[in-house]
């Protein structure tokens, strides 16, 4: 396995972890979880953009991208 295939298989791991987060804290009742679930969609939110940020910057300096000369 490649690092970009980890960091894709790792973007879509948070991606649905922030699903699961922002589900609970819709649909529970207790304000208290519902800020618990809340922060951690933020927190998880930030994880992704770092993620893709990372693939991004994988994708683009991985020579196995570039044109051969």
């Amino acid at each position: 396995m490649t690092v970009q295939a980890d960091l894709e298989k790792a973007v879509a791991a948070a991606q649905s972890a922030l699903g699961t987060y922002e589900s609970f804290a819709t649909c529970t009742l207790d304000e208290t979880a519902k800020t618990m679930f809340k922060e951690m969609s933020s927190d998880m939110q930030r994880h992704v953009s770092q993620l893709r940020g990372r693939l991004a910057y994988v994708t683009q300096n991985n020579s196995m991208n570039k044109p051969l000369s």
